[in-house]
């Protein structure tokens, strides 16, 4: 048996791929700035909000509840939706890193 594409590559590379692979999306994209502009548990508002059928922004709820970064809790026949403040400050910590190894140098091409 092979090995497969992940196993190639380090677990620092597989995990950064997982967290922005979890982001790309624009209805995830769209999900995280209504949950941050909002600040608060947000329930039935983002079917509306989005424009998108019930099923598909849950599938992309489901998708950001499954990474960790948004968190669910039901409230009655409903389930409401936060940032997960652990994982959203990891996810800062580790894109940060990433995107810090990077200097300027103005001299390529």
């Amino acid at each position: 048996m092979g090995l497969t594409k992940s196993e190639i590559f380090t677990e620092k590379q597989n995990r950064l791929a997982q967290m922005m692979k979890a982001l790309g999306h624009p209805a995830r994209i769209a999900i995280i700035e209504y949950l941050i502009k909002s600040q608060a548990c947000v329930c039935g508002d983002l079917v509306e909000e989005l424009g998108l059928a019930q099923a598909t922004t849950s599938q992309h709820l489901k998708e950001l509840k499954k990474v960790g970064l948004i968190q669910g809790t039901i409230e009655g026949t409903s389930i409401c939706y936060c940032i997960n403040g652990q994982v959203w400050s990891q996810y800062k910590s580790v894109f940060e890193a990433f995107f810090i190894k990077y200097v300027n140098k103005e001299d390529c091409g």
